[in-house]
C-alpha cells in the first residue's frame, strides 16, 4: 500500500495530525496507508485538545496520528453519554474509515486504555487489523469490576481529580470548568463502573504497558496484568512521574511507540 488519495471519511469531532516527513505535513498527499495511524484515547474526564501535544510528537514519526473525542465534553457536548464502554468502542470505531488507513496503533491513557482494548476487540471482529495497543497508566481489563466503584457525586469527583493530579488546581476554582468537568467525568465513570471483562478475553495485538515509576494509583504489578489479554508481545515500560506521567514525558513516549 502507500497514499490512498482518495477522500476518507472521519467525523469531525475525530481529531487528525497528519504524518510529517522532514517537517513538513504530507496532508496534501492523502494518508499513507502503508505507515498506518495511531489512535489516541483519553483518560476519564478529558477531552481531545488536552493530548493535542502528544499527537503532535506522534505525527512526527511520519504516520498520522487521530485522537477521540468522546461525547459531553467540546465539540461533543450536547451528544449523549455511552451507556458503556463497549458502546463508547464502537461509537469510536464508526466515526471513520479504519479500515482504509492501513494497520492501528492505539495509546490510551487511565480509562482510555480500558476504552482501546474494547475498540481493538471491536476492530479486529471487522477485520482491521490492530498491531500494537499501548496502555497508560491503566489497571487490566478483567481487574476493573473487582476495583471500588468511581464516584459520580460533585465533592468526591473534584477530591478524586485533585489525588490523581494534571488537572491545574486554578481551574478547579473556576465554577465553569468545574461543571463542563463534572459532565465530562460523571459520563465517562457511569459507563466506567458498568463494565466487567473475564480474564481470558484477549486481542492479537501486542500490548505494552506504560506507567509512573511514581504512580500511587497504578503499580507495576497492576500494569502486568494486562499479559493475560494479547496473544502476541507483551512489554512494560516505567517512566519517572506519576499518574499523569505522560504530561511530562511526551517526546519519550511518542519515540517509543513510533519505533516499534
Amino acid at each position: 500500500m502507500g497514499d490512498d488519495t482518495a477522500e476518507l471519511t472521519f467525523k469531525p469531532w475525530i481529531k487528525r495530525y497528519p504524518g510529517t516527513i522532514g517537517g513538513q505535513e504530507r496532508s496534501d498527499r492523502g494518508i499513507d496507508t502503508a505507515a498506518g495511524a495511531t489512535l489516541v484515547f483519553p483518560h476519564a474526564g478529558g477531552a481531545a485538545i488536552a493530548y493535542r501535544a502528544l499527537a503532535t510528537a506522534l505525527a512526527a514519526g511520519g504516520a498520522d496520528a487521530f485522537v477521540m473525542q468522546y461525547p459531553q465534553r467540546g465539540d461533543r457536548l450536547a451528544h449523549p453519554a455511552p451507556t458503556t464502554v463497549g458502546e463508547l468502542a464502537t461509537e469510536l470505531f464508526d466515526a471513520g474509515d479504519w479500515a482504509r488507513v492501513g494497520p492501528l496503533r492505539l495509546f490510551g491513557h487511565c480509562m482510555g486504555a480500558v476504552v482501546a482494548f474494547e475498540f481493538a476487540r471491536v476492530a479486529e471482529r471487522h477485520g482491521v487489523e490492530v498491531g500494537q495497543l499501548w496502555v497508560s497508566a491503566s489497571e487490566a481489563p478483567s481487574a476493573v469490576a473487582a476495583s471500588p466503584s468511581l464516584p459520580t457525586a460533585k465533592a468526591e469527583i473534584i477530591a478524586e481529580m485533585v489525588d490523581l493530579g494534571g488537572t491545574d488546581p486554578q481551574l478547579l476554582a473556576d465554577d465553569d470548568f468545574v461543571e463542563l468537568l463534572l459532565m465530562a467525568v460523571r459520563a465517562d465513570y457511569t459507563a466506567f463502573n458498568r463494565y466487567a471483562c473475564d480474564a481470558d478475553v484477549r486481542v492479537a495485538a501486542d500490548i505494552h504497558t506504560l506507567g509512573g515509576e511514581s504512580d500511587h494509583r497504578i503499580s507495576a504489578d497492576m500494569l502486568r496484568g494486562w499479559e493475560t489479554h494479547t496473544t502476541g508481545a507483551f512489554t512494560l515500560s516505567l517512566f519517572d512521574g506519576g499518574h499523569f506521567y505522560v504530561n511530562d514525558q511526551i517526546e519519550d513516549v511518542a519515540e517509543l511507540i513510533n519505533e516499534l
